[in-house]
């Protein structure tokens, strides 16, 4: 009988395909989210271009508040609804018409004033509120069966 690995088990090793350096980033990140938005449902998709971690009032991913994108090159925190937040620093990027990004240096860069504003602008304008108790579920949404590398191209 076998057993399907958890959550848990199954996101650390989408995380442990990337470069060590990337891979301790998404973890530090992940661990500041948590503790920042604590009752967030974690939604991971572990797409063909990134390994997404979604933060969520509930188990859909339009209700999504940020997410952590990790790729070969590193970790942003990315706004669902970016376009729309106020951001009088010019910290966020892409062009798109909804999904704006601030690529992250540290787990540190996440208690910045500027980027806490942006996600506390993003709660708030959030229709569905984040729940007042408990603990939101990591749950995995989907993993492609096609991904790009996760290690960056040595020359």
């Amino acid at each position: 009988m076998s057993t399907a690995p958890s959550p848990a088990k199954q996101l650390a090793g989408f995380i442990a395909k990337y470069d060590p350096g990337v891979a301790r980033l998404a973890r530090g990140c992940r661990a500041t989210l948590r503790k920042r938005l604590p009752t967030a449902h974690e939604l991971v998709y572990d797409n063909y271009q990134f390994l997404a971690i979604g933060y969520s009032a509930s188990d859909r991913a339009s209700d999504c508040l940020v997410s952590l994108a990790v790729s070969p090159k590193g970790v942003a925190l990315s706004f669902y609804y970016g376009a729309s937040l106020p951001d009088p620093q010019g910290l966020l990027l892409g062009s798109g018409t909804q999904n704006r990004f601030v690529r992250l240096e540290s787990a540190a860069s996440l208690r910045a004033p500027a980027i806490e504003a942006l996600i506390r602008a993003a709660i708030a304008q959030a229709d569905t509120p984040l729940p007042k108790r408990g603990r939101g579920a990591l749950t995995i949404k989907s993993v492609s069966a096609k991904q790009r590398p996760r290690r960056a191209a040595r020359d």
